[in-house]
């Protein structure tokens, strides 16, 4: 993995790696390696889930390496005996493309994971835990102003590219019913 520098069991991560990722856009070395030293790096198998839907989430996530699946439930839970678990795939990520993903529960109020993450092949993940990611927007305002704004523009754009099937959706089902 390039993002990282081995040093003796010790991850280091490459800031000038990490400044080619969305969330940092506008954001110098020195101003990514404050997150740099908060990450904790996981890697997971193909298959393994790294974010459940419906779970608390406390943490956002960069895909450093390899790629994953992003899932959500097909049904609303109506009841506690219902086990639907049926879900669709919405859309796979690459490392190439340098996602990150687990924002939404940093500022919902019930801190609930918004889909699932499961990794389509071995995947180097960061983690950055929520308390400590905002201790940084905090203390440097500048930094957490660019960040912000960052992640904003991303999830702007994943709620248009939403709309959009929600349109497709009921375009479809008013076809269906109208024939």
């Amino acid at each position: 993995m390039d993002i990282m520098k081995r040093q003796k069991n010790t991850c280091v991560y490459n800031p000038e790696i990490l400044k080619n990722y969305e969330i940092f856009s506008g954001l110098d070395e020195n101003q990514i390696d404050k997150f740099c030293k908060v990450i904790t790096p996981i890697q997971y198998n193909k298959d393994d889930i790294i974010i459940q839907e419906g779970d608390p989430g406390d943490s956002i996530l960069i895909l450093l390496d390899g790629k994953v699946e992003i899932l959500q439930a097909l049904t609303l839970k109506t009841n506690v005996s219902q086990a639907d678990t049926r879900e669709k795939s919405l859309i796979s990520l690459s490392s190439d493309f340098r996602p990150f993903f687990g924002e939404m529960s940093l500022f919902s109020e019930d801190d609930k994971r918004s889909a699932t993450v499961k990794a389509a092949s071995t995947c180097g993940v960061a983690k950055i835990d929520k308390n400590k990611f905002f201790q940084i927007c905090n203390d440097y305002p500048e930094i957490g102003n660019l960040v912000m704004q960052n992640i904003a523009r991303v999830l702007s754009r994943r709620l248009k590219q939403a709309n959009q099937n929600v349109l497709k959706l009921t375009t479809a089902f008013s076809l269906i019913i109208d024939s």
